[in-house]
């Protein structure tokens, strides 16, 4: 069954109207989640729960964010198995991770020689379970970073997809 669709008329458009122009309308998604719909699907996709960024200067990113921006900020965790330092900056509604590389191997060096000033590097999403949400992405030939979950900075296991494959958007999957 389609997706219900709702119609919202912008403001300020009256006098468009009033010369039988077509009001602009903004078209609102009612559907579903990707998950319900789909048979043997049993995971949901979840809450936001961080926006990673790389950055050359770990201690004076962290000072932007605790310093000047007032925010509650953690200790810098290595992270050896994933070749990253971890800073998260508590913003309430969700986190950000600041990543700095750990070691020769790590993703994030890599990703700071092509953005020297650092960047935006990935976005984090909770699943209820990520071991269905794996089998049906491959599934849906949606390719993964790694064969197996690997524990992350939570603690919890986390996958990464591809971002060829997710519209440019490098993505992890977490365990809520």
């Amino acid at each position: 069954m389609a997706a219900s669709v709702l119609k919202v008329a912008l403001t300020g458009l009256s006098k468009c109207v009033r010369h039988t122009c077509s009001p602009m309308l903004r078209t609102i998604s009612t559907s579903t989640p990707l998950c319900q719909g789909i048979p043997g699907s049993v995971w949901k996709l979840g809450r936001l729960n961080h926006i990673a960024i790389a950055v050359p200067d770990m201690e004076k990113a962290t000072a932007l964010y605790r310093d000047v921006l007032g925010a509650q900020v953690s200790d810098k965790v290595p992270l050896p198995e994933h070749g990253v330092y971890t800073v998260f900056v508590e913003l309430g509604n969700t986190k950000l991770e600041l990543l700095h590389p750990l070691g020769e191997k790590s993703p994030i060096a890599g990703f700071l020689q092509k953005n020297k000033s650092g960047g935006m590097h990935h976005i984090c999403i909770e699943v209820d379970d990520i071991s269905a949400a794996i089998v049906d992405l491959k599934a849906r030939n949606i390719r993964t970073l790694s064969a197996e979950p690997r524990i992350g900075a939570h603690g919890k296991p986390v996958m990464f997809l591809h971002p060829k494959d997710c519209d440019g958007v490098l993505v992890e999957l977490e365990q809520a």
